[in-house]
């Protein structure tokens, strides 16, 4: 297993399965319009596990670098997914992993991120706190 940092179209077209699974109320063509506009525009980043084939990667993670005046520079991960099939084998955690890393070379202090609720994101949460995150707030949104 290797993590990638996605850099082309067809790497991002791999990551797309992984992320769909997170993300099922968009299509594969809309995510992939999101994912290179915030490549374009934001301090954004998409890494992806690649198994050594050309096979969809079974688990990807999207996150960007940001000032925050609460917590200085940060690391968000904003996604984070594993196809179903794939779950188990330790992907996830070895993607953190990679962006905490990569967070520390950027001089971020924080690496955060925030979860749904409900009994199918106990596993998520169970390797967010394995992992040393701690739940520090509530995230509240409103749509516009």
């Amino acid at each position: 297993m290797t993590i990638h940092i996605a850099k082309t179209e067809a790497d991002l077209r791999r990551c797309l399965p992984a992320l769909l699974t997170l993300r099922p109320s968009l299509t594969a063509e809309t995510a992939l319009v999101r994912l290179q506009e915030q490549l374009a525009n934001d301090q954004f980043s998409v890494a992806f596990v690649d198994l050594g084939n050309s096979a969809d990667a079974p688990a990807a993670i999207t996150y960007r670098i940001m000032t925050m005046l609460f917590s200085g520079k940060t690391c968000y991960i904003d996604d984070l997914s594993t196809q179903p099939e794939a779950r188990g084998n330790g992907y996830a955690g070895a993607l953190i992993d990679f962006v905490k890393e990569q967070a520390k070379q950027a001089g971020c202090v924080t690496l955060s991120l925030d979860s749904g609720h409900g009994p199918e994101r106990n596993d998520a949460h169970r390797l967010y706190l394995n992992k040393g995150f701690r739940i520090s707030s509530h995230h509240f949104s409103q749509t516009i």
